[in-house]
């Protein structure tokens, strides 16, 4: 039986340790929790819908197509298996503007792109009234491009949904903060490594090897394959090795709140306003609102401020002048990991047998994750992944530093 262990259960690593839980190999899976505070799904509530994007990059493109159009195999397979509440979703989105030829402009992008993307539904273009009547609380002046295959989810949902699932397929969740434990190339032998060995004996020029498992509180678990799903701590973790993983992260804090009389709520379609806020609701008048885009943070900071809860509450009041009746409610903050080019990486660590990375999912790691973490499951079954993986490859995340 081969062993297989993740570190991280956001929703990249929770996915991963899903599918490698239902592969019809022998394998045991064990997936680590550090249980982070900060961690970006524990925050996230999801838009579902790529197709709009005016970002020019075809590689970040492609991928976040493949992770909108696997979800609905996705959560069906979680359905058969008993786990219905996936936090998962089609309502369908509206992409809003005030500017009638923005509107057309992003009706021919969904039209073109619907070509080789069907799941994008129905497109039809609403004009203000319209717009209101499917989500009464926006203000005036606003047209739309609906587009009926979007969805939203709540990334804490999802997660779940996954690792109980694993669970029951036999796979083992512990609880702590990992260390990765390695054989080195030069001498063969087995090595923790420690916070007080990072940056000293294991340095750049003398890294290679095989990582053989993980320590989590003292207990050695050994592994064949270790796939690190760290996000933001990604850096943290791999340093000892000497691998200098250039991520990232961006501080986002968003507010929930509660909307009395909107029992119909769950139905309505997620906003997508001409700003980089977002709006979304769910059932029985609980609205998500985000959120904050803060650079140059620790990841210590994961305090709720002010200045942050302003900044969210006053955009989304501009967009939406129904939420003025609404009650604030729980604000959360996650770290979104970037890795250089904004665009995510996933695959074998170079000079690290037995050692399978992905990062840098930043703001589309719901759309993304998912997909993601079934190729990493298939990176570590040694099959083939579902699209090419060379854009994406981990070395262009990797530096001297």
């Amino acid at each position: 039986m081969k062993k297989m262990i993740v570190v991280g259960s956001g929703i990249l690593g929770a996915s991963a340790a899903y599918h490698l839980s239902r592969s019809a190999a022998d394998v045991h899976v064990t997936l680590i929790d550090a249980k982070h505070p900060g961690r970006a799904t524990d925050a996230a509530a999801g838009i579902i819908c790529p197709w709009l994007s005016q970002r020019r990059n075809q590689a970040w493109y492609r991928l976040a197509k493949r992770g909108a159009r696997y979800y609905a195999q996705l959560t069906e397979e979680l359905h058969r298996l008993g786990e219905h509440d996936t936090g998962y979703a089609r309502v369908g989105a509206l992409s809003l503007h005030t500017d009638p030829a923005k509107i057309e402009q992003m009706r021919k992008r969904a039209e073109q792109r619907r070509e080789d993307a069907p799941e994008i539904g129905e497109i039809e273009v609403l004009d203000n009234a319209r717009v209101r009547e499917l989500f009464p609380l926006l203000g005036e002046g606003y047209h739309a491009v609906r587009v009926s295959g979007a969805a939203r989810v709540d990334g804490r949902a999802l997660r779940d949904a996954l690792i109980s699932a694993a669970r029951r397929n036999g796979a083992e969740v512990v609880e702590g903060a990992a260390v990765l434990e390695v054989e080195r190339a030069e001498r063969g032998e087995h090595a923790q490594l420690d916070k007080q060995e990072r940056g000293g004996e294991f340095a750049a020029t003398d890294a290679g090897g095989r990582v053989t498992g993980v320590i989590v509180d003292g207990r050695r678990l050994p592994a064949d394959e270790v796939i690190v799903c760290a996000g933001a701590w990604a850096g943290e973790l791999l340093r000892p090795l000497g691998v200098h993983f250039r991520v990232t992260y961006q501080k986002g804090q968003i507010l929930h709140m509660q909307m009395p009389n909107e029992r119909s709520s769950g139905r309505w379609p997620v906003v997508i306003p001409p700003t980089d806020q977002y709006l979304l609701s769910f059932e029985d008048g609980k609205m998500v609102v985000g959120a904050t885009h803060e650079n140059g943070v620790e990841l210590s900071d994961t305090r709720v401020t002010a200045g942050g809860v302003h900044e969210v509450l006053s955009k989304g009041l501009a967009l939406a002048p129904g939420l003025a009746d609404g009650e604030p409610g729980e604000v959360r903050v996650g770290f979104r990991p970037f890795t250089p080019g904004f665009l995510p990486v996933i695959g074998r660590v170079p000079g690290w047998a037995g050692l399978i990375t992905a990062n840098g999912l930043g703001a589309s790691g719901l759309t993304m994750g998912p997909f993601l973490g079934r190729q990493l499951a298939k990176l570590a079954l040694g099959l083939e992944p579902d699209l090419p993986l060379d854009d994406y490859a981990v070395e262009k995340a990797l530096g001297e530093g």
